[in-house]
Order: structure tokens, then sequence, then C-alpha cells
């Protein structure tokens, strides 16, 4: 019989806390800054915050589908929402790494630029994209009994994701949040990886779950051999753009 003394049950609440606090805007009681190796071991529970955030989201879309509107701006209010409570965190990072790779000529001046807080025509032309993608998506599945189990799917899984390529890209620069927070702890990777998949599985079904995280495996194989190519690691940043990506997948196949 498996038994849990409280001091582990004490690391892993606080590991949640951590992860919740690092990738949304909720703060529950004393709230400090997260980092370093704190992020790393609350790996695990990104998939978590993904649900949280995936619930905000879904709610938004009910209310606004109950007080008769139609799908598309049901669509948008709910992406607003997902990006309100993230505080926009995935979608800077994917503009941020855009204008990088697409800008810059050097490795060093590709760095230089996604350290920069301004965002130029190609993190713009990204945000759009990445914008219309999902509210595209959540429009066509039309209504909440098909866009509320997507929602699930897509931002848990894109967020597990994370903590698996932190794992195997390593870190860009000797310093910043990435390399700060280094690789994660393969167990803490092992337990956001699986939490993924079991996500998939209950929101889309085996067929669609399969077909996602097949997706999602491409997905963020090409973004960890691009991100080596053009700046030798991953950054914060990459983090974000993975994210995002790996949610427009996930609504793109939910569609299918």
């Amino acid at each position: 019989m498996i038994t849990f003394d409280e001091a582990w049950l004490k690391a892993r609440a606080d590991e949640l806390k951590a992860g919740i606090l690092f990738l949304t805007r909720l703060r529950y009681g004393p709230a400090e800054p997260v980092g370093g190796a704190a992020i790393a071991h609350a790996a695990w529970a990104f998939p978590i915050a993904g649900i949280i955030v995936a619930a905000t989201g879904a709610l938004v879309y009910w209310l606004a589908h109950r007080l008769g509107l139609p799908p598309l701006p049901c669509a948008a209010l709910s992406v607003a929402a997902t990006m309100l409570v993230t505080g926009c965190l995935h979608e800077d990072g994917l503009a941020d790494t855009i204008d990088g790779f697409g800008g810059g000529r050097s490795r060093e001046q590709k760095l230089d630029i996604m350290r920069d807080s301004r965002t130029g025509a190609y993190g713009v032309c990204a945000l759009v994209l990445a914008i219309i993608l999902r509210v595209s998506a959540l429009a066509s599945l039309a209504t909440p009994a098909l866009v509320v189990p997507a929602l699930f799917a897509a931002h848990g899984a894109a967020r597990a994701v994370l903590p698996v390529f932190m794992l195997f890209v390593p870190p860009a620069r000797s310093s910043g949040l990435s390399a700060a927070a280094g690789e994660p702890p393969r167990e803490s990777a092992g337990a956001a990886a699986v939490l993924g998949i079991v996500i998939l599985g209950l929101c889309l079904g085996f067929g669609l779950g399969l077909a996602a995280l097949i997706a999602l495996a491409a997905a963020a194989a090409l973004l960890g051999w691009l991100s080596l190519t053009q700046i030798d690691g991953q950054t914060g940043d990459v983090l974000g753009a993975v994210e995002q990506v790996g949610e427009i997948v996930v609504l793109l196949v939910a569609l299918l």
C-alpha cells in the first residue's frame, strides 16, 4: 500500500502552487516570485495550470453561448479570457521568438531581438495568425459540448509538452529564466507527459487523442530543431512559442 507523509504532500502542494503562479496571473495565499529550480520541480503541474486556464475559457464560452451570442464572438471572448488569465505570457514568447528567428542574422542578434520588449512585424503577424487560428477553430466547433473538451485538451496538453521540451533542448543562454530553471527532474517531466496524454484521451477520445499526441510530438520536434539551429537551444520565449503552437495543433486536430 502506498502512503504519503505530510512532508511529501506539502512539497507537491508547493510545486502545484508554484506552477499555477508561474503560468497564470491567479494568486492565492502568500505569493512569492517563482523562479529558478522551483519552476523545474513544478513542471509536473504545468498541465494542471493549463486545465485551470481552459476552465476559464470554457466558462466564458458557455456564458456567451447562453446569452445567445453566435459562435464567433463566443470563441473570441473565450480566447480573450485565456489570454487575460495568463497575462499573455505565451503570446509574448511567441512574438519574441518569431521576431528573433525571422529578423536576426547571427545567433547573438537573434537573442538580442528576443530580449527586446518591442514587437516587430514578424511577431505581430505571428500573434494575429495564432489568435485567428484559435478563435476560428473554436468557432467551427460551435457548441459548448465540443468546445469545452477541446479547450481542456489544448491547454492541458500544450503545457505538458514544455517540461519534456526543456528536458531535451538545453538553455540557449547562461542567464535568464530558462537557464535559472535548468533541466526539470525526469520524474517531473514524465509526470507532466503522462498527465498530458491522459487529458488528450479523456477529452478527445482514443483516435483524436492519439492523432493530437503525434501532431504535438512532431511540432515540438520541429521547434526543437529550429531552436537548436537558430540559437543553440531554448529560452523562456521559445517555451511560450511551443505552448502556442501546441495549443493550435490540438485545436485543429479536434476539428477532424
